[in-house]
């Protein structure tokens, strides 16, 4: 009987999601090439996404599908990508994120710096 209450309990759990904390603003995103550990950092305004990294810097267009869904669309017109925001913490959020047509996806996680 404990078991299917402690089951019934974490069923209906559901992570914070506070999506629009993170709207806009400053961000560092930590990811891997090739087993390497690189960083990135990007702001986000209501309509761009300005990036920097390895001493580029990229910019895309950000359309927001809903409070936490947004699509990338690169200045260059390359492929565009398509984030969810799964869950929020007050300075993070972790995301999974899938060029648009396609089936893979991965996930991180940004940090807000300002």
């Amino acid at each position: 009987m404990a078991i299917l209450c402690v089951l019934g309990l974490t069923s209906c759990y559901q992570p914070e999601r506070d999506c629009a904390s993170f709207k806009t603003g400053t961000f560092t995103f930590e990811y891997d090439v090739n087993g390497e550990k690189k960083r990135s950092e990007f702001e986000r305004t209501d309509k761009y996404s300005i990036e920097h990294y390895e001493n580029k810097i990229d910019t895309a267009a950000v359309r927001w599908l809903n409070n936490c869904e947004f699509i990338l669309t690169p200045s260059d017109k390359q492929t565009p990508i398509h984030y969810k925001i799964l869950s929020t913490t007050t300075n993070s959020y972790t995301f999974e994120y899938n060029v648009v047509g396609k089936s893979t996806k991965s996930k991180g996680t940004a940090i807000k710096t300002n």
